[in-house]
Protein backbone atom coordinates (compact mmCIF):
# COMPACT_ATOMS: atom_id res chain seq x y z
CA UNK A 1 0.00 0.00 0.00
CA UNK A 2 1.38 3.44 -0.93
CA UNK A 3 2.42 5.57 2.07
CA UNK A 4 -0.12 8.35 1.34
CA UNK A 5 -2.89 5.83 0.84
CA UNK A 6 -1.94 4.08 4.06
CA UNK A 7 -2.05 7.30 6.10
CA UNK A 8 -5.46 8.13 4.59
CA UNK A 9 -6.66 4.61 5.44
CA UNK A 10 -5.51 4.98 9.05
CA UNK A 11 -7.22 8.37 9.39
CA UNK A 12 -10.43 6.98 7.97
CA UNK A 13 -10.26 3.97 10.27
CA UNK A 14 -9.81 6.13 13.35
CA UNK A 15 -12.73 8.30 12.34
CA UNK A 16 -14.99 5.31 11.76
CA UNK A 17 -14.27 3.89 15.20
CA UNK A 18 -14.96 7.24 16.82
CA UNK A 19 -11.42 8.20 17.79
CA UNK A 20 -10.78 11.91 17.46
CA UNK A 21 -7.68 12.96 19.34
CA UNK A 22 -4.04 11.82 19.00
CA UNK A 23 -1.96 10.76 21.99
CA UNK A 24 -1.66 13.68 24.39
CA UNK A 25 -0.89 12.11 27.73
CA UNK A 26 1.60 14.72 28.94
CA UNK A 27 4.14 11.98 29.68
CA UNK A 28 7.83 11.46 28.87
CA UNK A 29 8.58 15.17 28.54
CA UNK A 30 12.20 14.13 28.84
CA UNK A 31 13.54 10.74 27.68
CA UNK A 32 12.37 8.06 30.13
CA UNK A 33 14.98 6.30 32.25
CA UNK A 34 15.02 2.97 34.02
CA UNK A 35 15.88 -0.70 33.83
CA UNK A 36 14.61 -3.41 31.47
CA UNK A 37 15.10 -7.16 31.59
CA UNK A 38 15.52 -8.23 28.00
CA UNK A 39 19.12 -8.02 26.87
CA UNK A 40 20.60 -9.32 30.12
CA UNK A 41 18.02 -11.97 31.03
CA UNK A 42 16.32 -12.70 27.68
CA UNK A 43 13.58 -15.36 27.96
CA UNK A 44 14.96 -17.30 30.92
CA UNK A 45 11.92 -19.01 32.43
CA UNK A 46 13.38 -22.02 34.28
CA UNK A 47 13.18 -20.73 37.83
CA UNK A 48 14.24 -24.05 39.31
CA UNK A 49 17.54 -23.98 37.48
CA UNK A 50 17.98 -20.16 37.55
CA UNK A 51 16.01 -18.93 40.57
CA UNK A 52 17.73 -15.53 40.74
CA UNK A 53 17.81 -14.85 37.01
CA UNK A 54 14.52 -16.08 35.55
CA UNK A 55 11.78 -13.76 34.31
CA UNK A 56 9.80 -13.62 37.52
CA UNK A 57 8.36 -11.41 40.19
CA UNK A 58 11.45 -12.14 42.25
CA UNK A 59 13.78 -10.65 39.63
CA UNK A 60 11.80 -7.44 39.20
CA UNK A 61 11.43 -6.91 42.92
CA UNK A 62 15.18 -7.34 43.29
CA UNK A 63 15.89 -4.76 40.60
CA UNK A 64 13.41 -2.33 42.14
CA UNK A 65 15.21 -2.73 45.45
CA UNK A 66 18.58 -1.98 43.84
CA UNK A 67 17.26 1.07 41.98
CA UNK A 68 16.35 2.56 45.34
CA UNK A 69 19.19 1.30 47.51
CA UNK A 70 22.01 2.24 45.14
CA UNK A 71 20.85 5.74 44.22
CA UNK A 72 19.52 5.06 40.72
CA UNK A 73 16.00 6.31 41.46
CA UNK A 74 17.27 9.64 42.76
CA UNK A 75 19.08 10.19 39.46
CA UNK A 76 15.96 9.61 37.37
CA UNK A 77 16.05 5.85 36.69
CA UNK A 78 12.44 5.28 37.68
CA UNK A 79 11.02 2.51 35.46
CA UNK A 80 11.28 -1.21 36.16
CA UNK A 81 10.31 -2.78 32.85
CA UNK A 82 9.18 -6.34 32.21
CA UNK A 83 9.95 -7.57 28.71
CA UNK A 84 8.86 -10.72 26.86
CA UNK A 85 8.01 -14.14 28.33
CA UNK A 86 6.06 -13.00 31.39
CA UNK A 87 2.61 -14.29 30.47
CA UNK A 88 0.81 -17.56 30.83
CA UNK A 89 0.27 -19.42 27.58
CA UNK A 90 -3.51 -18.93 27.66
CA UNK A 91 -5.85 -16.08 28.49
CA UNK A 92 -8.14 -16.34 31.50
CA UNK A 93 -11.84 -17.24 31.34
CA UNK A 94 -12.67 -13.59 30.57
CA UNK A 95 -10.25 -13.46 27.67
CA UNK A 96 -7.72 -11.35 29.56
CA UNK A 97 -3.96 -11.69 29.51
CA UNK A 98 -2.58 -13.20 32.67
CA UNK A 99 0.94 -13.67 34.05
CA UNK A 100 2.52 -17.06 34.54
CA UNK A 101 1.12 -18.00 37.97
CA UNK A 102 4.25 -19.77 39.18
CA UNK A 103 6.66 -17.02 38.26
CA UNK A 104 4.36 -14.13 39.22
CA UNK A 105 2.39 -15.43 42.21
CA UNK A 106 1.30 -11.91 43.26
CA UNK A 107 0.14 -11.08 39.75
CA UNK A 108 1.25 -8.02 37.79
CA UNK A 109 -0.89 -5.75 39.95
CA UNK A 110 0.80 -7.07 43.07
CA UNK A 111 4.19 -6.42 41.50
CA UNK A 112 3.07 -2.93 40.48
CA UNK A 113 2.05 -2.19 44.06
CA UNK A 114 5.49 -3.24 45.28
CA UNK A 115 7.25 -1.12 42.66
CA UNK A 116 5.04 1.88 43.40
CA UNK A 117 5.68 1.54 47.12
CA UNK A 118 9.36 1.98 46.27
CA UNK A 119 8.57 5.25 44.47
CA UNK A 120 9.18 3.65 41.07
CA UNK A 121 7.07 2.83 38.01
CA UNK A 122 6.35 -0.47 36.30
CA UNK A 123 6.56 -1.13 32.59
CA UNK A 124 5.23 -4.15 30.75
CA UNK A 125 5.71 -5.76 27.34
CA UNK A 126 3.15 -6.66 24.72
CA UNK A 127 3.27 -7.65 21.07
CA UNK A 128 0.92 -6.65 18.28
CA UNK A 129 0.56 -10.07 16.68
CA UNK A 130 -0.77 -13.55 17.29
CA UNK A 131 2.24 -14.27 19.52
CA UNK A 132 5.21 -12.41 20.95
CA UNK A 133 8.75 -12.69 19.63
CA UNK A 134 9.38 -15.28 22.34
CA UNK A 135 6.26 -17.27 21.50
CA UNK A 136 4.00 -16.03 24.29
CA UNK A 137 0.54 -14.46 24.05
CA UNK A 138 0.23 -11.55 21.64
CA UNK A 139 -2.32 -8.77 21.27
CA UNK A 140 -4.70 -9.20 18.35
CA UNK A 141 -6.58 -6.30 16.78
CA UNK A 142 -9.77 -7.48 18.46
CA UNK A 143 -8.11 -7.61 21.90
CA UNK A 144 -6.35 -4.22 21.82
CA UNK A 145 -9.02 -2.46 23.88
CA UNK A 146 -9.29 -5.31 26.40
CA UNK A 147 -5.53 -5.54 26.81
CA UNK A 148 -5.22 -1.77 27.32
CA UNK A 149 -7.88 -1.91 30.03
CA UNK A 150 -6.12 -4.88 31.62
CA UNK A 151 -2.79 -3.03 31.78
CA UNK A 152 -4.56 -0.05 33.34
CA UNK A 153 -6.31 -2.27 35.89
CA UNK A 154 -2.90 -3.67 36.83
CA UNK A 155 -1.70 -0.07 37.34
CA UNK A 156 1.06 -0.38 34.78
CA UNK A 157 2.90 2.86 33.93
CA UNK A 158 4.45 2.02 30.56
CA UNK A 159 3.74 -0.33 27.67
CA UNK A 160 6.30 -1.48 25.13
CA UNK A 161 4.35 -2.89 22.17
CA UNK A 162 6.49 -5.05 19.90
CA UNK A 163 5.52 -6.16 16.39
CA UNK A 164 6.55 -9.77 15.83
CA UNK A 165 4.08 -11.99 13.94
CA UNK A 166 2.06 -9.14 12.41
CA UNK A 167 1.94 -7.63 8.93
CA UNK A 168 2.06 -4.02 7.78
CA UNK A 169 -1.70 -3.68 7.51
CA UNK A 170 -2.27 -5.07 10.99
CA UNK A 171 0.38 -2.74 12.38
CA UNK A 172 -1.09 0.27 10.59
CA UNK A 173 -4.36 -0.35 12.44
CA UNK A 174 -3.15 -1.84 15.71
CA UNK A 175 -0.51 0.68 16.79
CA UNK A 176 -2.85 3.69 16.46
CA UNK A 177 -5.67 1.70 18.03
CA UNK A 178 -3.55 0.90 21.10
CA UNK A 179 -2.60 4.57 21.46
CA UNK A 180 -6.24 5.59 21.68
CA UNK A 181 -7.13 2.62 23.86
CA UNK A 182 -4.47 3.54 26.41
CA UNK A 183 -5.71 7.13 26.50
CA UNK A 184 -9.28 5.91 26.93
CA UNK A 185 -8.38 4.03 30.13
CA UNK A 186 -7.74 7.31 31.92
CA UNK A 187 -4.50 5.97 33.36
CA UNK A 188 -1.26 7.73 32.37
CA UNK A 189 0.70 5.03 30.52
CA UNK A 190 3.83 5.83 28.52
CA UNK A 191 3.48 4.20 25.10
CA UNK A 192 6.59 2.73 23.46
CA UNK A 193 5.84 1.37 20.01
CA UNK A 194 8.13 -0.65 17.78
CA UNK A 195 6.16 0.20 14.65
CA UNK A 196 8.92 2.04 12.72
CA UNK A 197 11.45 -0.75 13.28
CA UNK A 198 9.15 -3.24 11.52
CA UNK A 199 8.79 -0.92 8.51
CA UNK A 200 12.55 -0.43 7.99
CA UNK A 201 12.54 2.76 10.07
CA UNK A 202 12.63 5.22 7.18
CA UNK A 203 10.52 7.39 4.95
CA UNK A 204 8.36 6.86 2.97
CA UNK A 205 7.34 3.60 4.67
CA UNK A 206 7.31 5.30 8.07
CA UNK A 207 5.34 8.50 8.58
CA UNK A 208 7.11 10.00 11.59
CA UNK A 209 4.62 12.84 11.85
CA UNK A 210 1.93 10.25 12.49
CA UNK A 211 4.09 8.06 14.74
CA UNK A 212 5.06 11.04 16.92
CA UNK A 213 1.37 11.86 17.39
CA UNK A 214 0.61 8.32 18.55
CA UNK A 215 3.60 7.16 20.60
CA UNK A 216 5.83 8.58 23.34
CA UNK A 217 8.86 6.68 22.07
CA UNK A 218 9.54 4.20 19.32
CA UNK A 219 12.16 1.77 18.14
CA UNK A 220 13.59 2.64 14.72
CA UNK A 221 16.18 0.01 13.93
CA UNK A 222 17.55 -3.46 14.73
CA UNK A 223 17.74 -4.86 18.24
CA UNK A 224 20.91 -4.03 20.07
CA UNK A 225 23.16 -6.72 21.49
CA UNK A 226 26.09 -6.73 23.86
CA UNK A 227 28.79 -5.93 21.30
CA UNK A 228 30.68 -2.94 19.99
CA UNK A 229 29.87 -3.90 16.40
CA UNK A 230 26.15 -3.54 17.04
CA UNK A 231 26.54 -0.31 19.02
CA UNK A 232 28.54 1.34 16.25
CA UNK A 233 26.11 0.02 13.61
CA UNK A 234 23.26 1.76 15.44
CA UNK A 235 25.27 4.96 15.81
CA UNK A 236 26.08 4.96 12.10
CA UNK A 237 22.47 4.26 11.11
CA UNK A 238 21.16 7.15 13.19
CA UNK A 239 23.80 9.46 11.75
CA UNK A 240 23.19 8.36 8.17
CA UNK A 241 19.41 8.92 8.47
CA UNK A 242 19.24 11.83 10.88
CA UNK A 243 17.39 14.07 8.41
CA UNK A 244 14.43 11.68 8.60
CA UNK A 245 14.69 11.00 12.32
CA UNK A 246 15.74 14.17 14.11
CA UNK A 247 12.66 16.33 13.35
CA UNK A 248 10.31 13.73 14.86
CA UNK A 249 11.86 13.87 18.33
CA UNK A 250 10.98 16.29 21.10
CA UNK A 251 9.35 16.47 24.52
CA UNK A 252 6.91 13.57 24.81
CA UNK A 253 8.15 11.82 21.63
CA UNK A 254 11.55 10.17 21.29
CA UNK A 255 13.53 8.05 18.86
CA UNK A 256 14.80 5.00 20.72
CA UNK A 257 18.11 3.44 19.62
CA UNK A 258 17.50 0.65 22.18
CA UNK A 259 18.91 -0.40 25.54
CA UNK A 260 22.14 0.57 27.27
CA UNK A 261 24.64 -2.29 27.31
CA UNK A 262 26.90 -0.68 29.92
CA UNK A 263 27.61 -3.04 32.80
CA UNK A 264 27.43 -6.27 30.82
CA UNK A 265 30.22 -8.22 29.10
CA UNK A 266 30.67 -6.95 25.54
CA UNK A 267 31.80 -3.32 25.95
CA UNK A 268 34.98 -2.13 27.59
CA UNK A 269 35.11 1.15 29.51
CA UNK A 270 35.91 3.30 26.46
CA UNK A 271 33.20 1.67 24.37
CA UNK A 272 30.72 2.09 27.21
CA UNK A 273 31.50 5.82 27.28
CA UNK A 274 30.89 5.96 23.52
CA UNK A 275 27.44 4.40 23.76
CA UNK A 276 26.41 6.68 26.62
CA UNK A 277 27.74 9.81 24.94
CA UNK A 278 25.96 9.26 21.62
CA UNK A 279 22.73 8.15 23.33
CA UNK A 280 22.81 11.41 25.34
CA UNK A 281 23.43 13.43 22.17
CA UNK A 282 20.47 11.63 20.56
CA UNK A 283 18.19 12.51 23.50
CA UNK A 284 17.60 8.77 23.77
CA UNK A 285 15.75 6.91 26.50
CA UNK A 286 18.18 5.58 29.10
CA UNK A 287 17.08 2.01 29.80
CA UNK A 288 19.78 -0.15 31.31
CA UNK A 289 19.67 -3.89 30.70
CA UNK A 290 22.23 -5.29 33.10
CA UNK A 291 22.35 -6.90 36.53
CA UNK A 292 22.23 -4.16 39.14
CA UNK A 293 23.13 -6.69 41.84
CA UNK A 294 26.57 -7.38 40.36
CA UNK A 295 27.37 -4.28 38.29
CA UNK A 296 30.97 -3.07 38.55
CA UNK A 297 31.86 0.18 40.24
CA UNK A 298 33.27 1.52 36.94
CA UNK A 299 30.07 0.81 35.01
CA UNK A 300 27.94 2.19 37.82
CA UNK A 301 29.98 5.41 37.87
CA UNK A 302 29.42 5.88 34.13
CA UNK A 303 25.67 5.30 34.32
CA UNK A 304 25.32 7.53 37.37
CA UNK A 305 27.28 10.44 35.89
CA UNK A 306 25.11 13.44 36.77
CA UNK A 307 26.31 15.70 33.97
CA UNK A 308 25.74 12.95 31.39
CA UNK A 309 22.18 12.52 32.69
CA UNK A 310 21.69 16.30 32.67
CA UNK A 311 22.56 16.36 28.97
CA UNK A 312 20.28 13.45 28.11
CA UNK A 313 17.41 14.95 30.13
CA UNK A 314 17.76 18.48 28.78
CA UNK A 315 14.35 20.19 28.82
CA UNK A 316 14.70 21.62 25.30
CA UNK A 317 14.42 18.04 24.06
CA UNK A 318 16.18 18.63 20.75
CA UNK A 319 17.88 15.55 19.32
CA UNK A 320 21.49 16.14 18.36
CA UNK A 321 23.03 15.47 14.98
CA UNK A 322 26.27 14.24 13.47
CA UNK A 323 27.99 17.24 11.90
CA UNK A 324 31.15 15.57 10.63
CA UNK A 325 32.24 12.08 9.64
CA UNK A 326 35.30 10.60 8.01
CA UNK A 327 36.75 7.11 7.90
CA UNK A 328 37.47 6.83 11.60
CA UNK A 329 36.06 9.95 13.24
CA UNK A 330 32.62 11.40 13.98
CA UNK A 331 31.63 14.70 15.57
CA UNK A 332 28.18 14.97 17.11
CA UNK A 333 26.53 18.13 18.42
CA UNK A 334 23.43 18.75 20.50
CA UNK A 335 21.89 22.12 21.25
CA UNK A 336 20.69 22.35 24.84
CA UNK A 337 18.53 24.81 26.76
CA UNK A 338 19.94 28.12 28.04
CA UNK A 339 22.51 28.48 25.26
CA UNK A 340 24.36 25.30 26.26
CA UNK A 341 25.76 22.60 23.97
CA UNK A 342 27.08 19.06 24.11
CA UNK A 343 29.77 17.80 21.74
CA UNK A 344 30.89 14.20 21.26
CA UNK A 345 34.18 13.45 19.51
CA UNK A 346 33.98 9.77 18.57
CA UNK A 347 37.11 7.93 17.43
CA UNK A 348 35.92 4.84 15.55
CA UNK A 349 39.39 3.59 14.60
CA UNK A 350 39.93 -0.10 15.35
CA UNK A 351 43.61 0.19 16.15
CA UNK A 352 46.40 2.68 16.70
CA UNK A 353 46.91 5.28 19.39
CA UNK A 354 44.78 8.16 20.58
CA UNK A 355 43.96 10.88 18.02
CA UNK A 356 44.57 14.57 18.64
CA UNK A 357 41.86 17.18 18.11
CA UNK A 358 41.34 20.89 18.66
CA UNK A 359 38.06 22.39 19.80
CA UNK A 360 37.19 25.93 18.71
CA UNK A 361 33.81 27.62 18.56
CA UNK A 362 33.48 29.27 15.11
CA UNK A 363 33.65 26.06 13.00
CA UNK A 364 30.93 24.56 15.22
CA UNK A 365 28.47 27.38 14.64
CA UNK A 366 28.55 28.35 18.32
CA UNK A 367 28.24 32.10 18.58
CA UNK A 368 30.58 33.98 20.84
CA UNK A 369 29.16 35.58 23.95
CA UNK A 370 30.55 38.46 25.95
CA UNK A 371 32.17 36.33 28.62
CA UNK A 372 32.90 33.15 26.65
CA UNK A 373 32.16 29.52 27.50
CA UNK A 374 33.32 27.04 30.09
CA UNK A 375 34.08 23.58 28.70
CA UNK A 376 33.62 20.51 30.90
CA UNK A 377 34.84 16.99 30.18
CA UNK A 378 31.78 14.96 31.13
CA UNK A 379 33.48 11.65 31.90
CA UNK A 380 36.54 13.16 33.58
CA UNK A 381 34.12 15.34 35.59
CA UNK A 382 36.15 18.50 35.41
CA UNK A 383 36.39 21.93 33.85
CA UNK A 384 39.02 21.65 31.13
CA UNK A 385 38.95 24.93 29.25
CA UNK A 386 37.56 28.41 28.77
CA UNK A 387 36.70 29.29 25.17
CA UNK A 388 35.75 32.29 23.13
CA UNK A 389 36.23 32.91 19.42
CA UNK A 390 39.96 33.43 19.98
CA UNK A 391 40.72 30.30 21.97
CA UNK A 392 41.08 26.58 21.23
CA UNK A 393 41.23 23.49 23.40
CA UNK A 394 43.44 20.54 22.43
CA UNK A 395 42.74 16.97 23.56
CA UNK A 396 43.08 13.31 22.57
CA UNK A 397 40.55 10.51 22.02
CA UNK A 398 41.29 6.80 22.36
CA UNK A 399 40.35 4.32 19.61
CA UNK A 400 36.74 3.11 19.85
CA UNK A 401 36.06 5.75 22.45
CA UNK A 402 34.71 9.26 22.86
CA UNK A 403 35.31 12.56 24.57
CA UNK A 404 32.05 14.24 25.56
CA UNK A 405 32.09 17.96 26.28
CA UNK A 406 29.46 20.08 27.97
CA UNK A 407 29.73 23.72 26.94
CA UNK A 408 28.09 26.36 29.12
CA UNK A 409 28.07 30.11 28.45
CA UNK A 410 29.63 32.24 31.16
CA UNK A 411 27.50 35.22 30.13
Amino acid sequence: MHCGTLVLFISLYLTLVGLCEPLDNGLARTPPMGWIAWERFKCTTDCKLYPDNCISERLFRAMADKLVEDGWKDLGYQYVNIDDCWSAMVRDINGKLQPDPDRFPSGIKGLAEYVHFKGLKLGIYGDLGHSTCGGYLGTLLETVDLDARTFAEWEVDMLKLDGCNSNSTERSIGYPKMSYALNATGRPIVYSCSWPAYEDGLLPKVNYTLVSQLCNLWRNYDDINDSWNKVIAIINWFGDHQEDLQPAAGPGRWNDPDMLMVGNFGLNQDQSKAQLAIWAILAAPFFMSNDLRTISDDAKALLQNKLLIYIDQDKLGQQGVRIKKDEDFQLWKRKLAHGQFALAYLNTAERGGAKSFSLSLPPLGIKDCAHGYNVYDVFDKKLVSFLNSNHTHSFRVNPRSVVLFFIRPVC
